[in-house]
């Protein structure tokens, strides 16, 4: 025995109707939802494709720098700290030849020229690594 085309076991025929006329069709689950998701997954994508775009632009920044723009960097923090050193111990045995005192201006003016040294290269430290990674 065959059966008919438009005859099987669930009593519906090939147009999703069944016998009743009736549309079959489950309306929660053709909602408008499928343009937000949409919306969101094109967001998502966005962001992981500017994320990965800053990421490759950095790698190349940084493969434009060679060992010898780290060993630059190194004699500038180098002469950031040496210069006011220097130039406090100079000071100091200044003015400890000109003034008559218990007190060593000497060793102060040293100490106070290598804080400003070293508060200057970790300010310029801090701002190189800040530009580099931007």
């Amino acid at each position: 025995m065959l059966a008919d085309e438009g005859d099987d076991s669930t009593g519906e025929d090939d147009t999703g109707e069944d016998d009743t006329g009736e549309d079959d069709t489950d309306v929660s689950t053709t909602s408008t939802s499928a343009p937000d998701i949409d919306h969101e997954r094109a967001k998502a994508l966005h962001r992981t494709l500017l994320r990965k775009s800053l990421r490759r632009e950095r790698a190349r920044r940084r493969r434009d720098q060679n060992i010898w723009s780290y060993v630059a960097m190194f004699g500038v923090v180098g002469w950031t700290v040496a210069v006011p050193t220097v130039l406090g111990l100079a000071f100091g045995m200044f003015v400890d030849g000109r003034v008559d005192s218990e007190r060593s201006f000497t060793i102060t003016f040293l100490l106070v020229g290598l804080a400003i040294g070293i508060a200057t290269a970790w300010r310029w430290i801090t701002d190189e690594s800040q530009r580099r990674d931007n």
